[in-house]
């Protein structure tokens, strides 16, 4: 009987700190996604448009 108690409790004590992991990295991926989109968020020219660099300029 003492043999299964402990295997119980070690499935128990093993959910647990996957459950533990689980949601610490939730935690982390999300605050990843809001850093991203923090810093990748398109700047805008005073006119309102897009600002996409030099890329769509032309010189000539």
């Amino acid at each position: 009987m003492t043999d299964d108690n402990d295997k119980r409790r070690a499935v128990g004590q093993r959910q647990d700190r996957l459950k533990s992991a689980l949601r610490e990295n939730l935690k982390r991926r999300k605050l990843q996604a809001r850093e991203r989109a923090a810093t990748s968020a398109p700047s805008q020219n005073e006119d309102g448009s897009l600002n996409e660099g030099t890329a769509g300029k032309n010189d000539g």
